[in-house]
């Protein structure tokens, strides 16, 4: 029998490809490890995964925690690897979302600081419900903490201002 007699089937992984696969499923481990309880709730994880991290929150010892994220790595081969991912998937978009607004509403904060009353006027045709007297306060006072070089205290709070409006 000669090498290429081989199927692809009989081949095994190689024992690098082996360690490279178990330190990906303890890395994942370890994600879900930083995430909070309430976090953590969303992924379908069986019973003795969840035993096992909250185990680790009372793992001092640097060995000690090595040995138990290699049990929390074996533990993953037997989890719904694909719905986990999924989770984290739709977790990291959200996380792009409330990035993409922030952004959005940051870029509003320097076009009202920036611009003359026609930004003002747009902001407030979006945003009816936000509190007039208070936006243009906010905004004089950011400009001239501006052109005084002081710290943006009011761009802040004019940030603060914009975000709860949007309701975000």
């Amino acid at each position: 029998m000669t090498q290429d007699d081989l199927s692809p089937a009989d081949e095994r992984p190689s024992k690098s490809q082996l360690k490279r696969e178990m330190h990906a499923l303890q890395a994942l481990g370890e994600r879900l490890i930083a995430m909070s309880e309430a976090e953590r709730a969303r992924f379908p994880l069986s019973d003795d995964l969840l035993a096992a991290i909250e185990e680790t929150g009372r793992i001092r010892a640097r060995e000690a925690r090595r040995r138990h994220m290699q049990y929390v790595g074996k533990l993953m081969r037997r989890e719904d690897l694909a719905g986990i991912q999924a989770v984290f998937d739709e977790i990291d978009q959200e996380q792009l979302r409330r990035d993409h607004a922030f952004h959005r509403l940051e870029k509003w904060r320097d076009r009202l600081i920036d611009e003359d009353d026609d930004a003002v006027e747009t902001f407030i045709a979006e945003f009816p419900d936000v509190d007039r007297q208070a936006l243009r306060q906010l905004i004089r006072n950011a400009r001239r903490e501006r052109e005084q070089g002081k710290p943006p205290t009011n761009a802040r709070r004019l940030f603060r201002l914009i975000r709860d409006t949007a309701n975000l």
